[in-house]
């Protein structure tokens, strides 16, 4: 693993059910041989996570498997904003509650869910959103992207960590009901602020905002 930017690591307030850290971290190492033996993960960039302070990671979204893939090398406590109906399903919902993920309305404005998130993020905490809202495309390529990861990090005034998850539409693509062995790429591109231009306002920032980060992305498809 490269070394990451800073070695100190900030602890926000713990969230009910949710499992202890120390869990987490034992089982990142099995999480990333088994990534490796079967689908021969790759992380690229890993040295440009920041490892403190208030931070929103916004990723392409290609399988079900995204969330553990991005997070293997992020070593701090991590929330996440997932689809809302998931929580219902059996045996997932649950584990996902576990592992720290919120429920989003993903159709629609669901001020709650993004404002439990911006508290989180202001108290030091990391927030894990796919912008797309669901999966990609069967092919891999990117759907329009929501604004709620960009109007999060102008509200909490953190800082957006693009990932690009590369090659995962072969291991899951939509339909298909297991995944396959195929290789996948994990890039981590070099976080970045967002600032209003003079004045612009908030709402007209997060759209052409939103635009520059799907762009990102997709730089390293």
């Amino acid at each position: 693993m490269e070394e990451a930017v800073s070695h100190k690591k900030s602890v926000p307030p713990r969230s009910s059910m949710v499992l202890p850290q120390w869990t987490i971290e034992l089982l990142r190492p099995p999480a990333r041989v088994l990534s490796k033996l079967l689908w021969r993960i790759e992380f690229r960039g890993t040295n440009r996570i920041p490892r403190e302070g208030g931070l929103v990671i916004a990723a392409n979204h290609q399988t079900y498997i995204d969330p553990v893939w991005i997070s293997i090398p992020i070593e701090r406590p991590l929330r996440y904003l997932a689809w809302d109906e998931a929580f219902d399903w059996p045996i997932v919902g649950p584990l996902m509650r576990l592992f720290g993920a919120w429920p989003l309305q993903i159709e629609g404005r669901d001020p709650k869910a993004i404002r439990r998130a911006i508290q989180w993020i202001r108290s030091g905490g990391a927030v894990v959103i796919f912008p797309e809202g669901g999966r990609g495309h069967p092919d891999g390529s990117l759907k329009r992207f929501k604004p709620g990861a960009v109007r999060m990090a102008i509200e909490a005034q953190a800082p957006i960590l693009p990932v690009t998850i590369r090659g995962a539409h072969r291991v899951w693509p939509t339909g298909q009901r297991l995944p396959r062995f195929s290789p996948v790429e994990i890039v981590y591109h070099e976080p970045y602020r967002i600032a209003l231009r003079p004045g612009e306002e908030a709402r007209e920032c997060a759209r052409r905002e939103t635009e520059a980060l799907r762009a990102r992305i997709a730089s390293a498809l």
